[in-house]
């Protein structure tokens, strides 16, 4: 069997003539059973394989050519070319005949059908005679065949199987394999790896001969073309699959970047190298017409065949395309429009064709003819720098142009030479910023000449001088040679003797008379009088003018214009800025000379930064704004590389991914859940003096397409190609290390790369990752941590110094280079996190895989990965969604959990969940709490336990406390996340699912919204794709998502949607939730009955709920937790029973989960609830309840967590409760325990709350300490919460303490900088803080129209409720500014003020009234209704707000607002009259505190440096 064309077999059956006719009986047999086996694999696995087989007979020749590396066979003959015409005129299932084949068969055993008009016949069946036995007759025709496996070998399919090793055979048999091929196998490379996708270049080149049938008269000519073909492709990496002679003539199939062999610029390559096989196969006797077929694209390159007969081939769309491009067009070279596109090459190349119905080809858009890639330039002429586009400015590069900058500022004061080189591969946007410098360079006696070079100019002498003279001299603005002529006599004539003119004839394109000393002259020595030539013109033009010469590409100057400008910087002065791409060899000793001068300054140019990525793209699409989901992906993909960027942009638009619309004001968008997080990411201020001039409205924003996933796109070809040249320039054994790494992902661990390699040691995986490393083409990181502080910030420009290197002894680099590798290896191998530098080139090794490949691939990663799918051992490795897997069995390993039960319990070990039940017996109370204590008796019991926990924690020998941070986050990224890819990849969209919702609930743990969001999206297109069924383990799924849904609408104070898919959650795990009042009152009631029933059971110690049982419970806790707190900020009579309801509830679910930490803020939870509703007995019952727990746990693991929650519950608790002493207290010891535990999230809220309580205690020193740790915790955590609530406290400190701790500028640019911020802006409390500080601190500045709008952002957020400090905060400081708009308001005599008034202090009222916020904050809140009183001229109800006010601040202990009101007080009810400026005065002499610590400011002092609303305007309006 010969392997022939892509979609054709060929098969030889070698006989005697005496036995061709009973073979030709076997052949028609063996083709009807060929259809048969097919039919029935169509009706049983839907293959749809079309068949058509024609026969043929007689004598064959072989014919063997090729070279001393390479050998091919060719099998030709009149059986050959009858057998492609029976097979053409063969449909669907026929046997064809060829007329031969028909004359030599046994007829009477055949029945045919005649074909009209042809010789050829069709079988039908074969009717053998009565008691024919086949088998017998098949064994008698075989034993004529001594290559047909008999005997003991009878079932072997092939006996060259069977042949012992031989070295000589081997080497013979190899020239008939591809090298590429018996290369990879002799690198032991496995069988299954050897075949992939993958884009490249198909050549198919058919020769047509004057005599095909005779092989001694074609065997030269094929010869001859052979030779000729293998030494053009083999310039280019280029290879010849096969040669074969089925179709008209000869074709051989070359193919440009099989796996190994790719290089920049292939299409070029290959175009121009079948201009070459045309021009010489059309000159080969014998060889008739020559016909090249050119396609590009991606194809199927491997092994096809049996497992005992394959070959290595290529198979795909863009081959048959090749092959009829070939055939359709003869005698021309034709290409495709994906090669004419990609070749980008000038139009006058091609010539497009008439369209042509090809067979089996579908609509592939255009066809063209290459006519040549011979291109004419004019020396003197160069390819110019284009001017500088205004509307497309250069951004992302201030520090490469300060370079430029720097570096004229010493040419123009000095009189010496600078050269200023910028280095960096392609892409990075050299040409831009050498236009910018172009045009920065302008100005007076500067004689600017920038010229582009290409790939010819490396091969012509002196080329980039002579662009430089011919600029100079003015002569590429000629248009005739005369021209020319008369200005180069003109410049020339007093440096140059007239018979030596002629020397410029070749170099200008001019014509003085050639002179017989020039023609006797050598070509070196006429190229020295040119040199001469051109110093002197350049020496003499300096004289008058500084000249900057800028050359771009000038990776491409020649080595003799290398050695001119050497010696050009030193003797005149001149500015020579270039670009250039890294020497792919080493560079001329000139280029190196220069590189190494002092005057060189040699930048090589990094990345643009994210931000600067999405101005660039905003002002690329003409827009405002783009969505996160766009700006993530652009920036994570493009690795801040321009030429990506854009690229990938075009990608998108090609794809219509991209949308644009009007962007609505915040004010009208109705919040739904697809609009939740819509957010968009707006461009720097950069871009705002670009786009003033647009036609466009700049209000338009870009979004993506609904249903778009960007992470399954494609990269766009041009950068495939890319990543496939940098993969194919590696070893076999690293490209294999990337593309297995590539499965696993852009970011992956060492342990899970070593798991999945085939055959590979540590020491080896280790080895290559170094060379990986070092080659970029990985980083490595230690932590978490580092890999996302990388990922914020790219790396940016930076300068060379070739001279100081140069200086380095040079014996001793071997060894050096020797040991930086060893250190790098053993940076790897501490470094367990590897991350791909180019996403690009992740995205580009994987798509190389097979599907089936991936999948086994994807199994392996999983298999690893859901051994460590888990909370971290800090959080003692639960799962995030509690007792998740425990109802959901989702294990790919056989052993699963029960097994794994049994065998520990068979060991005598207690299981995880034995363990849990045995730590969560309920605790009976402790022997320490007297029998009726008071509250300063507990008081001071909780601080003294407080307080030994604390020391215990930290001088305890005993195993107690973590040894590291929380890893949850790392665990998430390089986990979790994974394990959905693999999952999703292997179509399990089950298991899918349950690592989605572990990543959501993992993410609001770390509270990022956005990104729980994100994945919700993504569950809920699982969920959608599931078959239903009545299963517990799905039901619980979809509650699951409906709760974690909820918990998203409540963080983000969307209350109505919030509650609905929490009821709905609550249904699902059959925990219902009332909807009509009748049915409220009956739920209260059982579960009043349900509480007594618990707390009876609780004495009789019952034993514990099943594992499913628990994960149910857990997650009704979650959804009554929150539901509670909804209806607590519901106004309407009837919520308050709901919210009493929701609390009982969660506090009888508590209670049957028998879990201790459940219990304890079930008990907290109710406390809080009674103590908002003014319950004062039972709050302080169910306080005292959860107290008492804590002293009989046990202090370790999570003991101490409860010990420490408790601690912050309790803060919270009496804070907004307005006991800000023992809140201080607890608050201290609080902060303490979160930070001893390493828990920076809970150590951001202990610090937030206790902030609050110094502040409004006025004890500034602890204070600002607390301050340092918050600003501490934002840096080392990189924790963006800590850091927003930073500036607000520093914001508060300016507006109501008297001194300055940062300035109102930084904290008014971390908001500008940080509002977009994916974790802060879905903190809407703290935005409504920071909105309102700023607000209000114009309000008092009285610059309106800044406070109007950051007023307006704040009135976006108010509707967004949480029971957070930081929400009611907010609101009293945006109500404190609409107090102060008020006041100009009736300043200004307004028309609604007294109505604006009312209403006023009526949304203030209800403020106190409905309890929407604590009662800490209400002296503030009935501090600005005393001033909205006064202002109305209503002063009875002023003094009973101002004394109520008083009051409260007194019992508080609320020293700032004690202090504030009796200023006020004294200030309304004083004859002094207030100036007009005077906080305009305070604030520029604010003390800052490093005055107030070194003493130069009394601390006493500060407290006057308060704003004092004004009461004198009042008396002529109302």
């Amino acid at each position: 069997m010969c392997l022939s064309k892509g979609d054709a077999l060929l098969a030889l059956w070698k006989v005697e003539r005496k036995q061709l006719k009973n073979i030709i009986t076997v052949v028609i047999k063996c083709s009807l059973e060929i259809h048969g086996l097919f039919e029935t694999q169509e009706c049983q696995e839907g293959l749809d394989i079309r068949v058509k087989i024609g026969l043929a007979a007689g004598h064959i020749s072989i014919l063997v050519f090729g070279d001393e590396t390479r050998n091919h066979f060719l099998v030709i003959g009149q059986p050959v070319d009858d057998v492609r015409l029976a097979q053409n005129m063969a449909q669907i299932n026929d046997v064809i005949l060829s007329p031969n084949c028909w004359q030599l068969c046994d007829r009477n055993m055949i029945e045919i059908e005649r074909i009209p008009d042809e010789r050829a016949v069709k079988v039908n069946f074969l009717k053998p005679p009565p008691n024919f036995n086949f088998d017998e007759f098949f064994t008698k025709c075989m034993t004529f065949m001594n290559y047909y496996p008999s005997g003991k070998h009878k079932n072997i399919l092939r006996l060259a199987c069977t042949l012992k090793p031989d070295p000589e055979l081997e080497l013979s048999l190899q020239k008939y394999v591809m090298e590429s091929i018996w290369k990879q196998i002799d690198d032991k490379q496995l069988q299954g790896y050897l075949s992939e996708l993958r884009p490249v270049t198909i050549v198919f080149v058919n020769l047509m001969f004057k005599d095909q049938d005779k092989a001694e008269e074609i065997g030269p000519a094929i010869q001859d073309a052979y030779v000729h073909i293998t030494s053009v492709l083999k310039v280019f990496r280029g290879q010849i699959n096969k040669v074969f002679m089925f179709d008209k003539g000869c074709s051989f199939l070359c193919v440009f970047g099989f796996p190994g062999e790719k290089i920049p610029e292939e299409v070029i390559h290959a175009l121009e190298c079948a201009m070459d096989i045309f021009h010489f196969c059309s000159q080969v006797q014998k060889i008739q017409t020559v016909s090249i077929g050119v396609a590009s694209g991606t194809v199927f390159c491997g092994i096809v065949g049996h497992t005992l007969r394959h070959e290595y081939t290529v198979i795909g769309q863009k081959v048959n395309l090749a092959a009829r491009m070939m055939m359709y067009f003869p005698g021309i070279v034709t290409c495709d429009s994906v090669t004419y596109n990609g070749s980008n090459l000038p139009a006058y190349f091609f010539k497009e064709l008439p369209k042509k119905v090809m067979k089996g080809v579908g609509d592939s858009g255009p066809y063209y003819q290459c006519l040549g890639l011979n291109q004419q330039t004019m020396v003197g002429v160069s390819y110019v720098i284009c001017d500088r586009n205004e509307g497309c400015p250069l951004l992302g590069r201030d520090k490469e142009i300060k370079y430029f900058i720097d570096t004229m500022n010493e040419f123009l004061k000095s009189n010496s030479s600078r050269v200023l080189i910028y280095e960096a591969l392609m892409g990075y946007g050299k040409s831009k910023i050498l236009m910018e410098i172009g045009f920065l360079a302008h100005g007076e006696n500067h004689r600017i000449i920038a010229i582009e070079l290409t790939k010819i100019s490396f091969h012509q002498n002196l080329h980039t001088i002579q662009m430089l003279i011919a600029s100079v001299l003015g002569l590429d603005t000629c248009k005739h040679y005369k021209e020319r002529q008369t200005n180069l006599r003109n410049n020339v004539m007093t440096l140059l003797d007239e018979k030596f003119y002629c020397l410029l004839n070749d170099v200008f394109l001019v014509q003085f008379p050639i002179s017989r000393e020039i023609s006797r002259m050598s070509t070196l020595k006429k190229q020295k009088q040119l040199e001469v030539l051109f110093m002197k013109i350049l020496e003499q033009i300096v004289k008058e003018e500084r000249i900057i010469f800028i050359i771009d590409e000038a990776q491409y100057v020649d080595p003799t214009s290398w050695a001119f400008m050497e010696k050009l910087i030193r003797t005149v002065p001149i500015f020579i800025i270039m670009s250039l791409c890294p020497f792919v060899e080493i560079p001329c000793a000139a280029a190196t000379a220069i590189m190494k001068n002092r005057n060189t300054t040699y930048i090589t140019i990094g990345p643009i930064q994210p931000d600067d990525i999405c101005t660039k793209v905003c002002l690329y699409l003409n827009v405002s704004s783009i969505s996160n989901e766009l700006d993530s992906y652009l920036v994570e993909k493009s690795g801040g590389i321009p030429f990506y960027c854009e690229e990938l942009l075009k990608s998108l638009e090609h794809h219509n991914v991209l949308l644009f619309q009007q962007m609505e004001s915040e004010e009208k968008t109705n919040m739904t859940w697809n609009s939740l997080f819509d957010t968009f990411i707006k461009p720097t201020e950069k871009l705002k003096m670009f786009t003033s001039h647009s036609d466009r409205n700049c209000e338009e924003v870009c979004h993506l397409a609904s249903g778009v996933r960007l992470k399954n796109m494609s990269p766009p070809a041009s950068l495939k190609e890319i990543s496939l040249v940098q993969l194919d320039s590696m070893s076999l054994p690293h490209q294999m290390l990337v593309r297995c790494a590539a499965i696993i992902g852009v970011t992956f661990t060492t342990e899970l790369l070593f798991e999945i390699l085939p055959c590979w040691n540590m020491k080896m995986m280790i080895k290559a990752l170094a060379t990986l490393v070092e080659s970029n083409i990985f980083y490595c990181f230690r932590t978490g941590k580092e890999l996302q502080t990388a990922l914020k910030q790219n790396e940016a420009s930076f300068e060379v110094h070739y001279r100081s290197l140069s200086l380095r002894p040079s014996e001793g680099m071997d060894h050096e280079e020797e040991e930086e590798l060893r250190e790098l290896q053993s940076e790897v191998i501490e470094c367990h996190i590897i991350r791909f530098c180019s996403p690009i080139m992740q995205k580009t090794a994987y798509e190389l895989w097979l599907n089936e490949q991936r999948k086994a691939m994807h199994l392996k990663c999983a298999r690893f990965l859901e051994e460590n799918a888990h909370r971290c051992d800090h959080c003692r490795s639960r799962d995030f969604i509690p007792y998740h897997h425990l109802t959901v069995n989702i294990r790919l390993n056989t052993l699963d959990m029960d097994a794994v039960k049994k065998m520990a319990k068979s060991h005598g070990f207690q299981t995880e969940e034995e363990l849990t039940f045995s730590e969560s017996k309920i605790l009976k109370k402790s022997a320490l709490f007297p029998e009726n204590p008071s509250s300063e008796e507990i008081r001071k019991m909780i601080l003294n336990f407080f307080d030994n926990t604390i020391t215990r924690m930290k001088t305890s020998d005993e195993d107690i406390m973590p040894l590291e941070s929380c890893q949850c986050e790392e665990i998430l990224e390089i986990v979790i996340l994974p394990l959905v890819h693999h999952f999703l990849a292997l179509e399990e969209n089950n298991k899918a699912l349950y690592y989605f919702l572990e990543t959501v609930s993992a993410y609001l743990i770390l509270h990022d919204n956005y990104m729980a969001y994100r994945y919700l999206n993504e569950s809920e297109k699982l969920l959608k794709t599931l078959k239903k069924d009545k299963s517990w383990s799905q039901t619980f799924e979809f509650a699951t998502f409906y709760s974690l849904k909820g918990e998203v609408y409540f963080n983000m104070g969307l209350i109505v949607p919030a509650k609905k898919m929490l009821r709905k959650a609550l249904k699902l795990l059959n925990r219902i939730f009332p909807y009509n009042l009748i049915s409220l009152f009956l739920h209260i009631h059982v579960e009043k009955n349900r509480h007594f029933h618990y707390v009876n059971q609780q004495a009789q110690e019952s034993s514990p709920p099943g594992k499913k049982r628990l994960a149910q419970l857990y997650r009704q806790t979650v959804c009554l937790s929150l539901l509670w707190r909804i209806y607590s900020l519901n106004y309407f009579f009837h919520s308050k029973y709901y919210a009493y309801l929701a609390v009982m509830m969660q506090m009888n679910t508590a209670l049957e989960t028998q879990n201790n930490f459940q219990i304890i803020k079930a008990y907290l939870d109710y406390s809080l609830y009674h103590q908002l509703a003014g319950y004062q007995g039972v709050w302080f019952k169910y306080e005292v309840m959860a107290l008492e727990q804590i002293f009989n746990l046990p202090l370790k693991g999570e003991g101490i967590e409860i010990v420490a929650y408790i601690a912050d519950t309790l803060v919270f608790n009496k804070l907004i409760m307005g006991h800000l002493d023992l809140a201080t207290e607890l608050g201290t010891r609080a902060h303490q325990m979160w930070a001893l535990l390493q828990n920076p999230n809970r150590r951001y809220l202990s610090l937030c709350r206790l902030s609050q309580c110094l502040l409004l205690k006025s004890r500034y020193k602890q204070l600002i300490q607390v301050l340092g740790c918050l600003w501490d915790l934002s840096v080392t955590q990189e924790h963006i919460l800590s850091k927003a609530f930073f500036y607000f406290v520093c914001l508060d400190i300016m507006l109501y303490s008297g001194f300055v701790y940062r300035t109102f500028e930084e904290c008014l640019q971390f908001i500008y900088q940080y509002e977009d911020n994916r974790i802060l802006k879905f903190h809407s409390g703290l935005l409504l803080g920071l909105y309102s500080s700023v607000a209000l601190w114009y309000a008092r500045c009285q610059e309106w129209d800044n406070f109007y709008i950051y007023s307006s952002a704040a009135k976006n957020l108010l509707p967004r409720r949480t029971i957070t400090l930081i929400y009611y905060k907010g609101i009293s400081r945006y109500m404190e500014g609409q107090v102060l708009h008020l006041q100009k308001q009736i300043k200004e005599q307004s028309e609604n003020a007294h109505a604006n008034g009312k209403e006023l202090l009526k949304n203030l009222k209800n403020l106190v009234g409905q309890n929407i916020t604590g009662p800490v904050f209400y002296p503030r809140l009935y501090h600005l209704m005393a001033y909205v009183c006064i202002l109305m001229g209503d002063r009875q109800n002023c003094c009973l707000f101002l004394n109520t006010a008083l009051q409260l601040s007194e019992t508080q202990g609320n020293v700032l607002e004690k202090c504030w009101l009796q200023m006020s007080k004294e200030c309304w009810y004083s004859t002094s009259e207030l100036k007009e400026d005077q906080w305009l005065q305070m604030i520029l002499s604010l003390p800052s505190w490093e005055k107030i610590v070194t003493g130069k400011v009394n601390t006493q002092d500060i407290q006057k440096n308060k704003f004092l609303m004004r009461a004198d305007i009042m008396d002529n309006h109302f």
